[in-house]
Protein backbone atom coordinates (compact mmCIF):
# COMPACT_ATOMS: atom_id res chain seq x y z
CA UNK A 1 0.00 0.00 0.00
CA UNK A 2 1.04 3.06 -0.70
CA UNK A 3 1.08 6.67 1.23
CA UNK A 4 2.21 9.93 1.50
CA UNK A 5 3.85 10.94 4.69
CA UNK A 6 6.10 13.60 6.29
CA UNK A 7 9.66 13.46 6.17
CA UNK A 8 11.25 11.99 8.93
CA UNK A 9 15.15 11.74 9.68
CA UNK A 10 15.46 8.41 9.04
CA UNK A 11 14.50 9.06 4.96
CA UNK A 12 18.10 10.86 4.77
CA UNK A 13 19.60 7.87 3.29
CA UNK A 14 16.61 7.29 0.89
CA UNK A 15 16.41 10.52 0.00
CA UNK A 16 20.06 10.88 -0.68
CA UNK A 17 19.45 7.41 -3.42
CA UNK A 18 16.84 9.64 -4.60
CA UNK A 19 18.68 12.30 -5.69
CA UNK A 20 21.44 10.37 -6.88
CA UNK A 21 18.84 9.43 -9.44
CA UNK A 22 17.58 12.58 -10.76
CA UNK A 23 20.16 12.90 -13.30
CA UNK A 24 20.78 17.15 -12.78
CA UNK A 25 18.50 20.39 -13.05
CA UNK A 26 16.20 19.54 -9.84
CA UNK A 27 18.30 22.03 -7.81
CA UNK A 28 15.72 21.74 -4.74
CA UNK A 29 17.08 17.73 -4.61
CA UNK A 30 21.08 17.81 -4.86
CA UNK A 31 22.85 14.96 -4.43
CA UNK A 32 24.58 15.86 -0.73
CA UNK A 33 23.56 14.54 2.31
CA UNK A 34 24.41 17.72 4.53
CA UNK A 35 22.31 19.81 2.76
CA UNK A 36 19.07 16.90 2.70
CA UNK A 37 19.80 16.73 6.22
CA UNK A 38 18.98 20.29 6.92
CA UNK A 39 16.40 20.13 4.10
CA UNK A 40 14.86 17.45 6.63
CA UNK A 41 15.66 19.82 9.74
CA UNK A 42 13.97 22.65 8.29
CA UNK A 43 11.26 20.43 7.16
CA UNK A 44 10.52 19.50 10.84
CA UNK A 45 10.94 22.64 12.32
CA UNK A 46 8.51 23.95 10.26
CA UNK A 47 5.97 21.33 11.79
CA UNK A 48 6.87 22.71 14.87
CA UNK A 49 6.61 26.09 13.88
CA UNK A 50 9.70 26.86 15.46
CA UNK A 51 11.20 28.90 12.24
CA UNK A 52 10.03 32.42 10.84
CA UNK A 53 7.85 32.17 7.57
CA UNK A 54 10.16 32.73 5.37
CA UNK A 55 12.25 29.49 6.00
CA UNK A 56 8.97 27.30 6.23
CA UNK A 57 8.63 24.50 3.65
CA UNK A 58 7.12 21.18 4.13
CA UNK A 59 8.68 17.38 3.20
CA UNK A 60 6.84 14.43 2.16
CA UNK A 61 7.52 11.25 0.97
CA UNK A 62 5.81 8.62 -0.28
CA UNK A 63 6.21 4.73 1.44
CA UNK A 64 5.37 1.66 0.52
CA UNK A 65 4.09 0.56 3.65
CA UNK A 66 4.68 -3.15 2.77
CA UNK A 67 8.19 -3.03 2.28
CA UNK A 68 9.04 0.73 3.69
CA UNK A 69 10.40 1.30 0.69
CA UNK A 70 10.48 5.32 -0.15
CA UNK A 71 10.00 5.97 -4.08
CA UNK A 72 9.50 9.31 -3.72
CA UNK A 73 9.58 13.29 -2.62
CA UNK A 74 7.35 16.23 -2.68
CA UNK A 75 7.35 19.13 -0.81
CA UNK A 76 6.00 22.94 -0.36
CA UNK A 77 7.78 25.91 0.50
CA UNK A 78 5.18 28.36 2.23
CA UNK A 79 6.42 31.67 0.96
CA UNK A 80 8.74 31.68 -1.52
CA UNK A 81 11.81 34.95 -1.80
CA UNK A 82 11.06 36.87 2.20
CA UNK A 83 14.74 36.02 2.99
CA UNK A 84 16.49 35.13 0.12
CA UNK A 85 15.47 37.11 -3.70
CA UNK A 86 13.60 34.52 -6.02
CA UNK A 87 14.28 35.27 -9.31
CA UNK A 88 12.98 34.52 -12.54
CA UNK A 89 12.88 36.00 -16.38
CA UNK A 90 9.20 37.49 -17.19
CA UNK A 91 9.38 37.21 -21.34
CA UNK A 92 7.91 40.17 -22.76
CA UNK A 93 8.02 42.26 -25.68
CA UNK A 94 9.90 45.85 -26.38
CA UNK A 95 9.08 47.71 -29.29
CA UNK A 96 11.22 49.92 -31.16
CA UNK A 97 9.49 52.05 -33.42
CA UNK A 98 10.53 54.95 -36.33
CA UNK A 99 7.67 56.91 -37.20
CA UNK A 100 9.84 59.05 -40.13
CA UNK A 101 11.47 55.58 -41.64
CA UNK A 102 7.73 53.41 -41.17
CA UNK A 103 9.83 51.33 -39.13
CA UNK A 104 7.83 49.14 -36.30
CA UNK A 105 9.67 46.14 -34.37
CA UNK A 106 8.22 44.20 -31.80
CA UNK A 107 10.72 42.42 -30.23
CA UNK A 108 11.21 39.36 -27.51
CA UNK A 109 13.11 40.10 -24.51
CA UNK A 110 13.71 38.89 -21.02
CA UNK A 111 13.08 40.60 -17.93
CA UNK A 112 14.63 40.47 -14.79
CA UNK A 113 11.49 39.56 -11.86
CA UNK A 114 11.00 39.18 -8.50
CA UNK A 115 6.95 38.85 -8.87
CA UNK A 116 6.68 35.81 -7.21
CA UNK A 117 7.67 36.77 -4.17
CA UNK A 118 5.86 35.81 -1.18
CA UNK A 119 4.34 33.17 -3.40
CA UNK A 120 3.68 29.33 -2.10
CA UNK A 121 5.92 27.48 -3.95
CA UNK A 122 5.01 23.25 -5.63
CA UNK A 123 8.47 21.93 -5.24
CA UNK A 124 10.91 19.55 -4.96
CA UNK A 125 8.38 16.27 -6.79
CA UNK A 126 10.54 12.99 -8.05
CA UNK A 127 9.75 9.84 -8.30
CA UNK A 128 11.59 6.84 -8.64
CA UNK A 129 11.88 5.70 -12.34
CA UNK A 130 11.10 2.17 -10.94
CA UNK A 131 7.72 3.16 -9.05
CA UNK A 132 6.22 5.33 -11.62
CA UNK A 133 3.29 2.78 -12.18
CA UNK A 134 -0.24 2.36 -10.85
CA UNK A 135 -1.03 6.34 -10.49
CA UNK A 136 1.92 7.01 -7.66
CA UNK A 137 3.28 10.46 -9.48
CA UNK A 138 -0.64 11.41 -9.04
CA UNK A 139 -0.63 10.83 -6.04
CA UNK A 140 2.85 12.10 -5.23
CA UNK A 141 2.22 15.57 -6.77
CA UNK A 142 -1.58 15.95 -5.93
CA UNK A 143 -1.43 15.09 -2.21
CA UNK A 144 -0.25 17.99 -1.23
CA UNK A 145 -3.54 19.42 -2.81
CA UNK A 146 -4.86 17.83 0.71
CA UNK A 147 -2.38 19.28 2.88
CA UNK A 148 -3.02 22.73 1.56
CA UNK A 149 -6.49 22.47 1.50
CA UNK A 150 -6.89 21.11 5.15
CA UNK A 151 -4.63 23.66 6.39
CA UNK A 152 -5.56 26.83 3.98
CA UNK A 153 -4.07 29.32 6.20
CA UNK A 154 -0.46 28.42 6.45
CA UNK A 155 -0.47 29.14 2.59
CA UNK A 156 -0.78 32.17 0.50
CA UNK A 157 -2.91 33.47 -2.37
CA UNK A 158 -1.14 32.48 -5.08
CA UNK A 159 0.71 28.70 -5.83
CA UNK A 160 3.64 28.99 -8.23
CA UNK A 161 5.58 25.79 -9.34
CA UNK A 162 8.79 25.68 -11.44
CA UNK A 163 9.54 23.38 -13.83
CA UNK A 164 12.78 21.84 -14.91
CA UNK A 165 13.27 23.17 -18.25
CA UNK A 166 15.66 21.13 -21.11
CA UNK A 167 18.69 19.66 -20.46
CA UNK A 168 20.20 16.68 -21.80
CA UNK A 169 21.63 13.70 -20.15
CA UNK A 170 25.01 15.20 -20.55
CA UNK A 171 23.66 17.88 -18.13
CA UNK A 172 24.02 20.32 -21.15
CA UNK A 173 21.22 23.24 -21.23
CA UNK A 174 20.97 25.09 -24.52
CA UNK A 175 19.23 28.39 -22.38
CA UNK A 176 22.56 28.48 -19.63
CA UNK A 177 24.59 27.77 -22.68
CA UNK A 178 23.16 31.00 -24.62
CA UNK A 179 22.94 33.24 -21.67
CA UNK A 180 23.83 32.01 -18.30
CA UNK A 181 27.12 30.81 -18.67
CA UNK A 182 27.95 34.03 -20.61
CA UNK A 183 27.17 35.83 -17.19
CA UNK A 184 28.46 33.62 -14.53
CA UNK A 185 31.23 31.63 -16.14
CA UNK A 186 30.79 28.50 -14.92
CA UNK A 187 29.27 25.03 -16.11
CA UNK A 188 25.36 24.49 -15.20
CA UNK A 189 26.18 21.87 -13.04
CA UNK A 190 28.00 23.74 -11.07
CA UNK A 191 25.36 26.81 -10.68
CA UNK A 192 22.84 24.25 -10.20
CA UNK A 193 24.70 22.86 -7.47
CA UNK A 194 25.35 25.95 -5.88
CA UNK A 195 21.92 26.65 -5.75
CA UNK A 196 20.66 23.54 -4.38
CA UNK A 197 22.52 23.75 -1.55
CA UNK A 198 21.76 26.95 -0.85
CA UNK A 199 24.81 29.04 -1.83
CA UNK A 200 23.10 31.89 -3.53
CA UNK A 201 24.42 34.64 -3.12
CA UNK A 202 26.27 34.56 -6.89
CA UNK A 203 23.09 35.29 -8.22
CA UNK A 204 22.85 38.48 -7.21
CA UNK A 205 26.07 39.59 -7.71
CA UNK A 206 26.56 38.12 -11.35
CA UNK A 207 22.63 38.43 -12.71
CA UNK A 208 22.44 40.58 -15.35
CA UNK A 209 19.96 43.16 -14.50
CA UNK A 210 19.01 44.89 -18.05
CA UNK A 211 16.26 43.23 -20.52
CA UNK A 212 17.64 40.78 -22.98
CA UNK A 213 17.04 40.64 -26.13
CA UNK A 214 16.37 36.72 -27.09
CA UNK A 215 16.76 37.79 -30.58
CA UNK A 216 20.78 37.18 -29.04
CA UNK A 217 20.21 34.35 -27.64
CA UNK A 218 21.17 30.66 -30.18
CA UNK A 219 18.28 29.30 -31.79
CA UNK A 220 18.59 26.30 -29.68
CA UNK A 221 18.45 28.35 -26.84
CA UNK A 222 15.23 30.57 -28.13
CA UNK A 223 13.78 26.99 -29.08
CA UNK A 224 13.73 25.33 -24.95
CA UNK A 225 12.24 29.02 -23.87
CA UNK A 226 9.50 27.84 -21.42
CA UNK A 227 9.51 24.55 -22.59
CA UNK A 228 10.21 21.00 -20.07
CA UNK A 229 12.33 18.37 -19.18
CA UNK A 230 10.83 15.29 -21.22
CA UNK A 231 10.91 13.64 -18.28
CA UNK A 232 8.99 16.75 -16.30
CA UNK A 233 6.47 16.51 -19.44
CA UNK A 234 4.00 14.33 -17.08
CA UNK A 235 4.23 16.61 -14.36
CA UNK A 236 3.30 19.99 -15.97
CA UNK A 237 0.18 18.35 -17.56
CA UNK A 238 -1.27 17.17 -14.27
CA UNK A 239 -0.81 20.60 -13.28
CA UNK A 240 -2.06 22.11 -15.71
CA UNK A 241 -5.13 19.88 -15.39
CA UNK A 242 -5.49 20.98 -11.87
CA UNK A 243 -5.76 24.72 -13.07
CA UNK A 244 -2.07 26.20 -13.41
CA UNK A 245 -1.05 28.06 -16.17
CA UNK A 246 2.09 29.26 -17.63
CA UNK A 247 2.11 33.06 -17.55
CA UNK A 248 5.29 33.56 -19.33
CA UNK A 249 7.81 33.63 -16.52
CA UNK A 250 10.90 31.21 -16.52
CA UNK A 251 13.71 29.59 -14.91
CA UNK A 252 16.80 31.97 -15.35
CA UNK A 253 18.74 29.00 -15.41
CA UNK A 254 17.54 26.66 -17.69
CA UNK A 255 14.45 28.53 -19.27
CA UNK A 256 11.78 26.10 -18.03
CA UNK A 257 8.45 27.24 -17.24
CA UNK A 258 6.86 28.80 -14.06
CA UNK A 259 3.86 27.63 -13.72
CA UNK A 260 1.10 29.62 -11.45
CA UNK A 261 -2.40 29.91 -10.49
CA UNK A 262 -4.38 31.22 -7.16
CA UNK A 263 -4.75 28.45 -4.64
CA UNK A 264 -8.77 28.44 -4.15
CA UNK A 265 -9.09 27.91 -7.72
CA UNK A 266 -7.05 24.94 -7.72
CA UNK A 267 -9.47 21.46 -8.46
CA UNK A 268 -8.29 19.47 -5.82
CA UNK A 269 -8.75 22.14 -3.64
CA UNK A 270 -11.49 23.65 -4.82
CA UNK A 271 -13.79 20.69 -5.13
CA UNK A 272 -12.16 18.40 -1.82
CA UNK A 273 -15.03 17.57 0.91
CA UNK A 274 -14.80 16.56 4.17
CA UNK A 275 -16.56 13.21 4.77
CA UNK A 276 -17.38 10.53 8.16
CA UNK A 277 -15.45 7.24 7.44
CA UNK A 278 -16.48 3.99 9.25
CA UNK A 279 -15.12 1.03 8.78
CA UNK A 280 -16.18 -1.66 6.43
CA UNK A 281 -16.26 -2.96 2.60
CA UNK A 282 -17.81 -0.87 -0.10
CA UNK A 283 -20.31 -1.47 -2.01
CA UNK A 284 -18.87 -3.51 -5.34
CA UNK A 285 -18.92 -1.17 -8.36
CA UNK A 286 -16.45 -0.29 -10.16
CA UNK A 287 -15.50 3.78 -8.56
CA UNK A 288 -13.47 5.75 -9.66
CA UNK A 289 -10.07 6.46 -8.43
CA UNK A 290 -9.96 9.48 -5.82
CA UNK A 291 -7.23 10.95 -3.48
CA UNK A 292 -8.15 10.44 0.67
CA UNK A 293 -6.37 12.11 3.28
CA UNK A 294 -7.09 12.62 7.04
CA UNK A 295 -6.86 16.14 8.88
CA UNK A 296 -3.97 15.59 11.10
CA UNK A 297 -1.23 18.26 11.01
CA UNK A 298 1.50 16.67 12.89
CA UNK A 299 0.41 12.95 11.36
CA UNK A 300 -0.71 14.01 8.13
CA UNK A 301 -1.42 10.77 5.56
CA UNK A 302 -2.87 10.54 2.13
CA UNK A 303 -3.77 7.34 -0.32
CA UNK A 304 -5.51 6.36 -3.26
CA UNK A 305 -8.49 4.45 -2.78
CA UNK A 306 -11.79 3.68 -5.46
CA UNK A 307 -14.70 5.52 -4.15
CA UNK A 308 -17.37 7.28 -5.02
CA UNK A 309 -16.58 10.87 -4.44
CA UNK A 310 -20.09 12.09 -4.00
CA UNK A 311 -20.19 9.96 -0.99
CA UNK A 312 -21.17 10.91 2.33
CA UNK A 313 -20.09 8.60 3.81
CA UNK A 314 -16.89 6.80 3.48
CA UNK A 315 -15.99 3.10 4.49
CA UNK A 316 -12.58 1.99 4.66
CA UNK A 317 -11.02 -1.20 5.46
CA UNK A 318 -8.83 -1.89 8.59
CA UNK A 319 -5.69 -1.73 6.45
CA UNK A 320 -6.61 1.49 5.04
CA UNK A 321 -7.53 3.56 7.93
CA UNK A 322 -4.05 2.38 10.15
CA UNK A 323 -2.60 3.41 7.06
CA UNK A 324 -4.42 6.43 7.40
CA UNK A 325 -4.05 6.51 11.06
CA UNK A 326 -8.31 7.28 11.69
CA UNK A 327 -11.03 5.63 13.26
CA UNK A 328 -14.61 5.25 12.65
CA UNK A 329 -16.32 8.00 13.01
CA UNK A 330 -13.02 10.54 12.16
CA UNK A 331 -13.51 13.27 9.35
CA UNK A 332 -11.04 12.73 6.16
CA UNK A 333 -10.78 14.83 3.18
CA UNK A 334 -11.84 13.59 -0.30
CA UNK A 335 -11.58 14.61 -3.98
CA UNK A 336 -11.80 12.58 -7.25
CA UNK A 337 -8.22 11.90 -8.52
CA UNK A 338 -9.12 13.11 -11.95
CA UNK A 339 -11.05 15.86 -13.44
CA UNK A 340 -13.82 13.67 -14.77
CA UNK A 341 -13.81 13.65 -18.75
CA UNK A 342 -16.66 15.99 -19.72
CA UNK A 343 -18.95 14.40 -22.23
CA UNK A 344 -18.81 15.33 -26.41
Amino acid sequence: MMIIRPVAHDDLPALVALAGKTGGGLTSLPADEATLSARIDRALNTWQDSIDRGEQGYVFVLEDTDSGEVAGICAIEVAVGLNDPWYNYRVGTLVHASKELNVYNALPALFLSNDHTGSSELCTLFLDPAWRKDGNGYLLSKSRFLFMAAFRDRFNEKVVAEMRGVIDDNGYSPFWESLGKRFFSMEFSRADYLCGTGQKAFIAELMPRHPIYTDFLSPEARAVIGEVHPQTAPARAVLEKEGFRYRDYIDIFDGGPTLECDIDRVRAIRKSRLVEVGEGQPAAGEQPLCLVANEQYHHFRAMLIEADPQCERLLLNAAQMDALKCHSGDRVRLVRLCAEEKKQ
